[in-house]
């Protein structure tokens, strides 16, 4: 249980992820398809509509509109899946399927806002079945994703709440209140500007990878402008050590800490 704060005491950091372009390299819901297919939750051509989603996602972003027919597509989809059913299929292949998606980039500012002592955040609108278990894999404190009404164990098509545009700032909001974060000291990265609020709702936004449109609005106002490129197999990263190989782990940990201190030392700059 979090300690209440002082009136006058300064509220707690918060670094606030997008997860989807800003984390890892391609949609998080979608890159699940072909285990869905696998498992017998979607046929062939529902794979092939994931996947021309999937290239217009990277290609172009994603506007209001897109996202809207996304969210149309996959909640129609997902129908009468069995929950189970489905945590299970992203427990058997997340690293497969996720792991060699993540920007180095932003595995190094993660380590970096933790060194800082700040708590992580990932905020998505992907579903929640996929997001959680993102987030345990990076390590960050709290996780917040879409929410599937569900029904004697299986998916209804509705939403019992959508974890997009307000509805990121409204989940941000909440989590400060029991957490003690004070939002205006707070950060936050996204790719969209789908996003925009929720960029606004913190003191230090900052636009990743960012599409046409946040691009225009990060350059009028000021903000950061960060370009992720290297995804990698975290697993590759942080393996167990031997007991031959700690002088290795300590090369790499003085390396992570340089990183953090670099990628710190950028934003700095870029404010």
């Amino acid at each position: 249980m979090s300690t209440p704060l002082r009136p006058d005491a300064p509220g707690r950091v918060a670094a606030f992820f997008d997860l989807d372009k800003t984390i890892i390299a391609k949609s998080s819901t979608l890159a699940f398809s072909k285990p869905f297919f696998d498992g017998g939750l979607i046929n062939r051509r529902s794979v092939l509509k994931s996947s021309y989603a999937q290239f217009l996602f990277l290609v172009s972003g994603a506007d209001h509109d897109q996202m809207e027919r996304m969210r149309i597509h996959i909640a129609n989809m997902c129908t009468g899946w069995d929950v189970e059913q489905v945590r299970a299929i992203v427990a058997e292949t997340l690293h497969d399927i996720v792991d060699p998606l993540v920007f180095a980039e932003a595995a190094d500012l993660i380590a970096d806002h933790k060194l800082r002592g700040h708590d992580v955040v990932i905020v998505s609108a992907s579903g929640e079945e996929v997001v959680a278990p993102i987030a345990e894999a990076l390590g960050v404190d709290h996780d917040m994703g879409t929410q599937m009404a569900v029904e004697d164990g299986k998916y209804t098509g509705e939403l019992s709440f959508y974890c997009y545009g307000p509805g990121k700032v409204t989940a941000m909001e909440e989590l400060a209140e029991r957490e003690g974060y004070d939002l205006s000291r707070s950060y936050a990265y996204s790719d969209s500007i789908t996003d925009l609020p929720m960029l606004d709702a913190v003191g230090h936004p900052t636009a990743v990878n960012p599409d046409r449109g946040l691009r225009r609005e990060a350059s009028a106002r000021g903000w950061p402008i960060l370009t992720f490129s290297d995804p990698v197999s975290l697993r590759a990263r942080f393996q167990a050590p031997s007991s031959g190989t700690v002088a290795g782990m300590a090369a790499v940990s003085f390396g992570a800490l340089a990183a953090g201190a670099a990628t710190y030392t950028l934003l700095r700059r870029r404010r």
